[in-house]
């Protein structure tokens, strides 16, 4: 994010501010789990997903026994995605997470784009359960703020990592890392700073939310 907090700019556009560092702390962290998660908008404003490139990272994965790609997981209430964009053209299991009309548009196509549709539940502990016992333990949650907020409203986020990028982008409509109605300063989700880490221009944070 930048140093006013925010992850785009007011247009929601894609986010190009942060360094080749960044990328490669990002590829880093998503190379440790099993399956990557992001919403809608996250996917229309980028077109793509980030994969693991780096021989060294998908040799760690092979020794750990997991597959060279973690499953990416679109999270879509309508399902209305672009069959066109270049994630469908990227080497990674991709699976769908919407509701029974947003399924439609994808079980009607020839190809659908997806190698599992799931229907989601009531709830986002429900939907991250279903995740797990479909073998995905570890998850990483790259947005956007709508989707991040829901799950801190079902205390379901265990660790946050956050990269300060030397940007003023401003705007009260430029999306931050946390969307929706936001919590009460009594109801604030509290975290813990484990480590912090300067690298060039940016500020490497890692926390652990206290419960």
């Amino acid at each position: 994010m930048t140093i006013d907090g925010k992850i785009a700019d007011k247009t929601g556009s894609a986010a190009r501010f942060s360094s080749a560092s960044d990328l490669t702390h990002l590829e880093t962290q998503l190379s440790q789990t099993d399956g990557v998660i992001f919403g809608a908008s996250t996917l229309r404003a980028y077109g793509t997903s980030l994969s693991i490139r780096q021989e060294e990272l998908l040799q760690w994965r092979q020794q750990q026994g997991k597959p060279p790609q973690p499953v990416q997981i679109v999270y879509s209430a309508s399902g209305n995605l672009d069959p066109g964009a270049r994630f469908f053209r990227q080497p990674f299991p991709r699976w769908l997470l919407t509701t029974q009309e947003g399924s439609h548009l994808w079980e009607s196509e020839k190809h659908s784009g997806f190698d599992r549709i799931i229907i989601s539940a009531d709830s986002e502990a429900q939907n991250l359960s279903h995740l797990y016992d479909c073998g995905l333990k570890r998850l990483a949650i790259i947005g956007g703020g709508k989707l991040i907020a829901s799950l801190l409203a079902e205390d379901l986020i265990d660790e946050l990592w956050l990269t300060l990028c030397p940007w003023i982008l401003g705007g009260v409509t430029a999306p931050t890392p946390v969307g929706g109605e936001g919590f009460l300063a009594d109801t604030a989700k509290r975290f813990q700073l484990l480590s912090s880490q300067i690298l060039g221009e940016e500020v490497f944070l890692h926390y652990r939310c206290v419960r």
